[in-house]
């Protein structure tokens, strides 16, 4: 019985492998065969169109793709919608700043000094003539409640670039602009130093975060007395008055009205139209 078993196998088996040949030798290389022909004539022209486009033969390629800002990829193909091109709006910062506008919106810490420096030299190599609008409504370097979040060197590095790039600089002033941030109003291009009406401006003297050892604070509190004077004498100069009173204003909390600012000098005009109200260069692209 093993061996009439095993001869049968082998009789199905021969069988099969016949039946099979035929097929075999009409895909493997057999060129009259109409159905590989269609096969090969596909698989060339799929390949050929793969490669002018830079990709790959696979069906589950993705598309090629391009590096945008920030390392981001996005396809090349473009989209449209009737016959309009559609894609992502623009970010409000980007609409800003290709309007030549700088927003102070946040207390000064390291992120928001970085990316004021980075906008102010864009700016500067963008075009050296333009002016640059700086609108501010910051509590400095601390928070609304008084506690210390950044250093005052945080404000000497924006005020430090705002005199070295070449286009002027425009201040404007509007909801709150405290401390540090009272400072960068008043280092603006004399003549265009604004506030809004309801605008509130306060000069203060800077505070230690002083911590550790007694030796470790007394370096601190000469370090912020030092921090103090720099930046009375900063807001002296664009004032056009002498150091001394200006430390005396800020050795106390003192806050000035739009008004009271004007005739403080730290502004020059308190806005109530429309004088600088233009006409956004992208709204002619829409």
């Amino acid at each position: 019985m093993r061996f009439l078993f095993s001869a049968a196998t082998l009789v199905l088996g021969l069988q099969s492998a016949a039946a099979f040949s035929p097929m075999r030798n009409n895909f493997n290389g057999n060129a009259n065969n109409p159905g590989f022909t269609n096969l090969v004539q596909k698989q060339d022209a799929a390949t050929a169109s793969a490669q002018a486009q830079g990709g790959s033969s696979s069906k589950f390629a993705r598309p090629p793709m391009n590096m945008v800002a920030g390392g981001a990829e996005r396809a090349m193909q473009d989209e449209y919608y009737d016959g309009v091109r559609i894609g992502p709006p623009p970010d409000l910062p980007s609409l800003l700043l290709h309007n030549r506008i700088v927003y102070i919106g946040m207390p000064l810490v390291p992120a928001v000094t970085e990316l004021i420096i980075a906008e102010l030299l864009y700016l500067n190599y963008e075009s050296s003539t333009d002016p640059i609008t700086m609108y501010i409504n910051s509590s400095g370097t601390t928070t609304a409640n008084g506690q210390p979040v950044g250093f005052e060197t945080e404000a000497f590095a924006i005020a430090d670039v705002m005199k070295y790039v070449r286009p002027p600089v425009h201040t404007m002033a509007l909801g709150q602009a405290f401390g540090a941030a009272a400072m960068l109003l008043s280092q603006g291009k004399r003549g265009h130093r604004y506030a809004l009406p309801n605008a509130t401006i306060l000069l203060n003297q800077p505070k230690s975060q002083a911590r550790g050892q007694a030796s470790d604070i007394a370096i601190k509190a000469r370090e912020v007395q030092h921090n103090r004077r720099s930046m009375c004498e900063l807001i002296a100069g664009a004032c056009g008055k002498p150091v001394g009173v200006v430390m005396e204003d800020c050795s106390r909390v003192k806050y000035l009205q739009p008004n009271e600012a004007v005739e403080y000098g730290l502004i020059d005009k308190v806005i109530t139209t429309e004088a600088l109200a233009v006409k956004p260069s992208f709204m002619s692209a829409l």
